[in-house]
């Protein structure tokens, strides 16, 4: 495999790798709470659904789009992606977002489950409706993030690579430890998520523009793609800049008899 083939898994690895951390804290508190069974009965029906969505879009934007069109919509939307991933970030590292805590969110899933009541047939509805619904919505932005990076790069196999070994490994350490991923830094992943999103993103949006040119052919970025290291830096140093403008103060501890009046 060539030089691009890897930076193309290595992207799409990191960014599900995210993904799956979270869908797993929703399905490791359901399974342990209440019910395994109808727990990854959900997972199921929401892999099963996934797959539906993704051959679907995949067929969609293959077919019904010119190349400079597609370039620009997914560009688009993956820099919304992006710019939301980042902009939680920099809220974060300035101390205006509480950092992300997969232990907190684990147990508040697991007095949810507890709280909810029991039914009274062999599936446990309440088990399967937050599983699937936890496994669909993180699984929806795994296949928008394959759909994304694997077409633009004309190597879908390569993206599904990516994301599958980010399924494997996050299921193989959740196994492993049968606990909260805690112990991945995940607002640092965010991070680094966010800002390939971005410059992926702008990259493939400025080519789309091409559409709207005689001829509707891609744009050529200076350098081809050599130039996405190029955004990449602008978007870190960018990112940066917004962190420090953004910072929350540290509090000073008060000093003591500091305008306390004297007693005579």
């Amino acid at each position: 495999m060539d030089a691009a083939t890897w930076g193309l898994i290595a992207s799409t690895f990191v960014a599900c790798f995210v993904e799956m951390v979270e869908a797993t804290t929703i399905v490791m508190a359901m399974g342990y709470t209440r019910s395994w069974r109808s727990t990854l009965t959900g997972v199921a029906a929401a892999l099963a659904v996934l797959a539906v969505v993704t051959a679907f879009a995949g067929y969609a934007l293959g077919r019904w789009f010119p190349e400079a069109a597609l370039q620009l919509v997914i560009g688009g939307l993956l820099l919304s992606f992006g710019l939301q991933w980042l902009r939680k970030a920099i809220l974060r590292s300035s101390g205006r977002k509480a950092i992300h805590d997969e232990d907190a969110i684990y147990r508040e899933e697991v007095e949810t489950a507890k709280a909810a009541g029991r039914g009274s047939g062999r599936l446990d509805m309440f088990s399967f409706m937050v599983s699937f619904k936890g496994v669909f919505l993180e699984g929806m932005e795994v296949v928008f993030i394959v759909i994304t990076f694997g077409m633009n790069a004309d190597n879908v196999p390569g993206a599904c690579a990516g994301a599958l070994a980010a399924v494997v490994v996050v299921l193989g350490i959740a196994f492993a430890v049968r606990r909260p991923l805690s112990m991945i830094n995940e607002n640092l992943l965010k991070y680094g998520v966010g800002l390939l999103l971005a410059a992926f993103g702008t990259y493939w949006a400025v080519e789309g523009i091409g559409i709207f040119r005689p001829g509707r052919q891609s744009l050529e970025w200076p350098g081809s793609d050599f130039a996405i290291l190029a955004l990449l830096g602008l978007w870190f140093l960018l990112s940066r800049v917004f962190v420090r403008v953004l910072r929350v103060p540290a509090k000073t501890p008060a000093i003591a008899g500091l305008g306390e009046e004297k007693v005579a």
